[in-house]
């Protein structure tokens, strides 16, 4: 089905799946889309680089009904056991025309990993942490030339444009740690990419932009800004970024925190982060939890942008909350299934779902039914909330002098 990515739209979501050498296989790949689809993932990447690549493409592809993006460089340094030295244009281009035929949606080319760039990597704490990048930089160096994707772009376009299939330019020299963020390396792949987004065009093809990364908050929106002036507003697509990196285990949390913000200063999409980043190969837990939590940073951004609309479904919720009506919370919330087990550890009676209080406050202390009481007194004496407090306050002042104006009372048994 068609996915309209743009600033101007709402925020968008990709989950990456795949297998490595070490583990997976096709039907387990196959079940982590359908579950990140169901949890509300708008587009899915496949990343695989161990074996069966094609196959675990093609049932992918097929189970399917969101676009199906991939990375090709990976499915061509596998058929050169894994040399990145040995890579040619003709074994790329092939693999190209092999998955455009498949039906990918986008493929991710790393055409911005320039030779004379490679160098600026030298110093950074975290070197090239993208493994296009990666690659790309090995073959670079060991033929000291500009890399076949760069040189070959116009074929590339030509090729994308026949089969109907959309760029997401990679950020092959994207940050990897805190200390490398908006460095001279990133920024000047952002250059090129802003070169490339323009040859895109020329042969009607669609680009989005890859982005970080790994950026603290207070450089996010500089690279919101400069990837807007470099590539002509072309859709930005963000990995996080990730606001610190202190936290592995819990990167989807430190990442979602830099996706609502780069969400909000304009990007189209968001690539999700699973707690196993850095770790290992996420598994269907890990994938609901990532897409989960990046459905949320994504409805921050648009709520936070004022899109048209994005507020209805909070206000619905809302007020389903205040009026106690605890299986319409449940429903209205992103984890349905979450929401009424938390709900349920506590108070699992069916009748609970009725109840005006939840275990937090209990029948007494319930802020909301005590809102409630005061605005059925107020439309009992006719009169407006505040004067209903105002009312109710004297009346306890006079049940107060009533009794005896005594603060401390004796007890019954006394």
């Amino acid at each position: 089905e068609p996915m309209i990515i743009g600033r101007n739209f709402l925020v968008k979501i990709n989950a990456n799946i795949g297998n490595s050498a070490v583990l997976s296989s096709i039907d387990a790949e196959v079940e982590k889309m359908r579950w990140s689809i169901k949890c509300g993932s708008d587009t899915v990447m496949d990343l695989s680089t161990g074996k069966n690549i094609h196959a675990t493409r093609e049932w992918i592809i097929r189970n399917s009904p969101v676009p199906i993006g991939t990375v090709p460089i990976y499915q061509a340094l596998e058929k050169v056991g894994g040399k990145a030295e040995e890579l040619t244009w003709e074994i790329f281009r092939d693999t190209l025309i092999e998955q455009a035929e498949q039906g990918v949606d986008y493929f991710t080319i790393h055409a911005g990993v320039r030779l004379p760039y490679i160098p600026m990597t030298a110093k950074r704490t975290t070197g090239i942490v993208s493994r296009g990048g990666s690659i790309l930089a090995k073959w670079c160096l060991a033929h000291h030339q500009e890399s076949f994707l760069y040189t070959r772009f116009r074929e590339i376009c030509e090729i994308m444009a026949a089969y109907d299939v959309s760029f997401s330019l990679g950020d092959g020299l994207r940050p990897g740690s805190i200390a490398d963020a908006n460095d001279e390396a990133q920024f000047a792949e952002l250059e090129t990419l802003g070169e490339l987004t323009k040859i895109a065009w020329e042969y009607d093809c669609q680009v989005m932009i890859e982005g970080p990364g790994h950026v603290p908050m207070h450089l996010i929106k500089e690279n919101m800004d400069k990837q807007l002036e470099t590539c002509q507003e072309a859709p930005f697509y963000t990995l996080g970024p990730l606001t610190t990196d202190i936290a592995p285990g819990y990167d989807h949390i430190t990442s979602a925190i830099g996706a609502a913000m780069i969400g909000w200063y304009g990007t189209a999409m968001l690539c999700y982060v699973t707690p196993k980043e850095h770790l290992g190969l996420p598994n269907k837990k890990d994938v609901k939890d990532g897409v989960i939590a990046y459905k949320i940073a994504a409805h921050a951004a648009d709520l936070a942008k004022g899109h048209p609309g994005a507020q209805y479904r909070d206000n619905a919720l809302s007020k389903s909350r205040f009026e106690f009506r605890w299986e319409d919370q449940f429903n209205l919330s992103l984890d349905p299934e979450v929401a009424r087990e938390y709900h349920d550890e506590t108070l699992p009676q069916e009748g609970a779902k009725l109840a005006h209080f939840c275990s937090m406050c209990g029948p007494h202390f319930c802020s909301m039914k005590i809102t409630q009481d005061v605005r059925e007194y107020a439309a009992q004496k006719e009169i407006d909330e505040q004067a209903a407090l105002g009312v109710g306050m004297k009346e306890k002042a006079q049940e107060f002098v009533a009794a005896g104006a005594e603060i401390y009372q004796k007890s019954v048994s006394e």
